[in-house]
């Protein structure tokens, strides 16, 4: 999914995300199995605008955020909203991208989910990163007829959708835990359940200890510089740049998880899960 939160897509302009959508649709072609666009704006045009281009490039799908200044103050106008955008790329299978806590729009996506196909054909499932399990729960439970998508977005608590019957998952931190988040969505498919469980409290481990630090975008793009060398930049104001602070301790703890390799023996503790 590109040009969402971790890559900052409502902090770029409109050619910057063009550009950057251009090159993913690109580079990712007989390499990633879906390049979905995310196309949301505050501006209905500008988000029309970025769905039709998606279409023209060859992306697998398109995503939306909720406008969040004026803000749709029930289901049937952010709706009408959603089907505005879905209309400028009708081939693209569309996802509404539901995350309360950056936007502000408490509209329960289990309600928003109730007859969308109606008003939106193409809407083909969402991005769900908010932590309410039973919002969740009742998204697939009541949609269980339907080939929807549940992609689920927070991290940490991945394990327990996939209980709950997600078919996916969207997250920041699969860009530096990805091995681990691998082997327990292996462990589950296998239902070995107990290493699965394991793995999830693996990830947690380091979550809980970056989010105690301070973490956010800033923080996410100093670990994925630090995890896979390739320098991701700063972030782009009102953000700051992650401390030095930060990521020497972050650094510590995804050694000590075996996330990362050691310089030397005399480093090794024993809090590594297997």
């Amino acid at each position: 999914m590109v040009n969402g939160t971790t890559g900052e897509g409502l902090s770029l302009s409109i050619s910057e995300r063009r550009q950057v959508a251009e090159e993913w649709v690109t580079k990712g072609r007989n390499k990633l199995d879906q390049v979905v666009i995310h196309v949301g704006a505050l501006s209905l045009k500008e988000s029309q605008e970025l769905a039709k281009h998606a279409a023209e490039i060859g992306a697998d799908g398109i995503a939306v955020i909720a406008p969040f200044f004026l803000k749709p103050w029930n289901k049937d106008v952010l709706i009408n909203f959603l089907k505005e955008v879905a209309a400028a790329a009708p081939a693209l299978p569309f996802y509404y991208y539901h995350i309360p806590a950056l936007t502000g729009i408490k509209i329960r996506a289990e309600e928003l989910l109730d007859g969308i196909q109606d008003k939106i054909p193409t809407f083909q499932g969402l991005k769900f990163s908010d932590t309410d399990l039973l919002d969740f729960g009742q998204c697939v439970d009541q949609n269980q007829q339907r080939q929807f998508a549940f992609l689920f977005g927070v991290d940490e608590q991945l394990l327990s959708a996939l209980v709950m019957g997600a078919t996916g998952a969207v997250g920041s931190t699969y860009n530096y835990l990805g091995k681990k988040a691998n082997q327990m969505l292996e462990a589950f498919e296998q239902k070995d359940f107990s290493s699965a469980l394991n793995y999830q409290f693996c990830i947690q481990r380091f979550i809980n200890f970056v989010v105690k630090l301070g973490f956010g975008v800033s923080q996410t793009k100093a670990i994925m510089t630090l995890v896979s060398g390739i320098p991701m930049g700063p972030p782009r104001l009102p953000l700051q740049k992650a401390s030095r602070e930060f990521t020497d301790n972050a650094e510590a703890k995804l050694k000590s998880l075996d996330f990362l390799p050691f310089t030397g023996l005399k480093d090794r503790n024993l809090e590594a899960c297997s």
